[in-house]
């Protein structure tokens, strides 16, 4: 049986650094935005849910937390990031059910700001930046910090 030549990366150093890019994209010093063009699932969804805004394709792609159905418990950091971005209901349903939310229904349910058209997906997610430029970034960096201060220390 050949072997691979390429050194194992341990499991919890993975996760460590993983969830140290999202605790940098939950407080980086300047406003954020996700487009999501198309599916967003699992570790795949995360970083969307670190981002200040998440814009999503309305007619295709599903956002969803399928950990309960691979049997994958969220770490504490995953789930305080969750929580510390969705409204307490649809952290709930989204974690425990393993729900796939369409465009029309991530936007009733708070997961994305909007929805767009295919095409208009990146427009619209950098339209939602356009009245953020000008704010003090060490100014915004306290502010993000502070309100996700929980979050970005489970992550850490």
């Amino acid at each position: 049986m050949r072997r691979s030549h390429r050194p194992r990366f341990p499991r919890r150093l993975l996760v460590a650094r993983v969830q140290e890019l999202f605790a940098r994209i939950l407080t980086f010093p300047l406003p954020t935005v996700a487009a999501v063009n198309g599916h967003a699932f699992g570790a795949g969804a995360m970083p969307a849910i670190a981002h200040v805004y998440r814009v999503m394709r309305e007619d295709r792609g599903y956002y969803c937390l399928p950990e309960v159905d691979i049997n994958i418990p969220f770490t504490l950091g995953m789930a305080a990031l969750i929580q510390a971005e969705l409204s307490p209901q649809t952290a709930v349903t989204a974690m425990t059910t393993g729900h796939r939310f369409g465009g029309p229904e991530a936007l009733a349910a708070g997961l994305v700001d909007a929805t767009a058209a295919e095409a208009e997906v990146l427009t619209s997610a950098v339209d939602r930046l356009t009245p953020l430029p000008g704010k003090n970034p060490g100014t915004l960096a306290a502010i993000k910090s502070t309100m996700y201060s929980a979050a970005a220390a489970a992550l850490r």
